[in-house]
This record gives structure tokens, sequence and C-alpha cells, in this order.
């Protein structure tokens, strides 16, 4: 009784608000009519390899988009929560360079919705890593919050370290497709007193946006290499082409 008068006292002085907006809504961790309206929620038939929308109606069996069907994908399965536009955009850039990471307990719901096809018994949940000074310089790593919150919805066992960035790239923003999978060549490795937890287990990789692909290849590749029984990928939004 004590404790549900203290909530309803705390939720009188401090209401929910909008995620985005800041206006009132219902609960904690949510987002108003308008906000929800122009957040590209992915639904429907999509591609099984990277999660993007297809046109038609989902019949059961796998279907690619046209990036996965001319790029070998080194994973079996991946799907993503949100396109990479509109409100989806404001919400990574909010987490990854506005250090909003109360964005992270709503982006999970969507990823663990998204990831229900993906999910075994005993996968492993890992995040893209950073380079350590990148690292240093952001402090967090926004794909590792959001696997230890899809681990947290899930249940599923989660290790943050499980890859290493060995290499400091450059930034891939504005590069084309192969200068991407050519700078992250051999950049990405298991950590040496983590591979044990990969042998013949299958593991889902999980990262913030998912553009050409080639860090989660890079983090795939790796993840083979140690003795995965199985990748899948997860994304919180996906890059799409305009259609």
């Amino acid at each position: 009784m004590a404790h549900a008068a203290i909530q309803t006292a705390i939720r009188l002085i401090y209401p929910p608000r909008c995620t985005l907006c800041g206006g009132l809504v219902d609960s904690d961790h949510g987002l108003c009519g308008p906000c929800w309206r122009d957040t590209p929620v992915i639904s429907g038939l999509v591609c099984d390899t990277c999660g993007v929308p297809l046109p038609g109606t989902d019949a059961g069996t796998p279907e690619h988009c046209d990036d996965c069907l001319r790029v070998a994908r080194p994973w079996d399965h991946g799907r993503a929560a949100l396109l990479y536009r509109d409100n989806a955009r404001r919400l990574v850039l909010a987490l990854k360079h506005g250090d909003r990471h109360d964005i992270v307990r709503l982006a999970t719901r969507w990823m663990a919705q998204a990831a229900g096809p993906l999910l075994a018994a005993d996968t492993l949940i890992a995040p893209v890593p950073l380079h350590r000074l990148r690292l240093l310089s952001r402090r967090f790593n926004q794909s590792a919050l959001l696997a230890q919150g899809l681990a947290r919805v899930t249940g599923h066992a989660y290790c943050p370290d499980l890859l290493l960035r060995r290499k400091r790239t450059k930034t891939l923003d504005g590069l084309g497709f192969e200068a991407r999978f050519s700078m992250l060549q051999d950049a990405i490795t298991v950590h040496p007193r983590r591979a044990t937890l990969l042998h013949n287990r299958p593991v889902l990789l999980v990262d913030d946006v998912m553009t050409s692909g080639a860090t989660l290849s890079a983090s795939a590749q790796a993840c083979h290499a140690a003795g995965a029984s199985g990748v899948a990928i997860l994304t919180l939004a996906r890059v799409a082409k305009d259609t």
C-alpha cells in the first residue's frame, strides 16, 4: 500500500513523458500518438538476411532483398526493428551521440519483437565492438547497451566483450560499399578468453544500424572462425534505399 502510494505521488510530480517530444503519455519509456505515427517500425514481409521490408505478403518462405542477393552475407538470418529515417533516425542519433540511455528501454522492446525468429534457447547475445580508443572517447558502446537490454528482456545469455576491434579504423560514414568492407578486413576478432563460449553455439550479433553490413560481416566471420554453430544479426535500424 505504502509503495503504491509513493509511486502514485511520484507520477503526479513527474508524469510519464514521450521519449521523443516530451509530451505526456500513459506510461514510462513510450511514445505519444504523433511520434508513434512517424516512427517507421518494420512489419510484414522482410528480407530474411537483413530484415529490410519487402513488397508482398509473407507466405512463410524466406525472401531476400537485392543487396543480400548481390552480396554474400556470412550470417544465417537477420532482422531490424526500424527503418533508419524520420523518428528512428532521431532515436538512434540521440542514443549514440546524445547520451540518451533512456532510449534503450523502448528500443529493446521493439528489437525483442523482431528477434523472435532468431533466438534459440542457447543463443548467446553479443554486441558489435568499438575500438578501445573510440570507446574511451565516447564512454559507452551503444550496441552493447542494446545487446544488454535485449538479453534482459529475452532472458538469454549475454557477453559484452565477446568480440574485440583490434584495428582502429576511420569512420565509415561517406564511404562506398567496397571501401567499407576493405577497411574492416581483419579488424575484428573473438576475445581469446571468450572463445570457449562460442564453440558449437549460436550467436546473435547486435548493432544499432546496418548500412552496408561491413561491420556485421567482419563480426560474423570472427564468430564462425571461433567455432560458432550459427550467426544471426539484429539491428535497431536498417538503412534502406528509397523506393
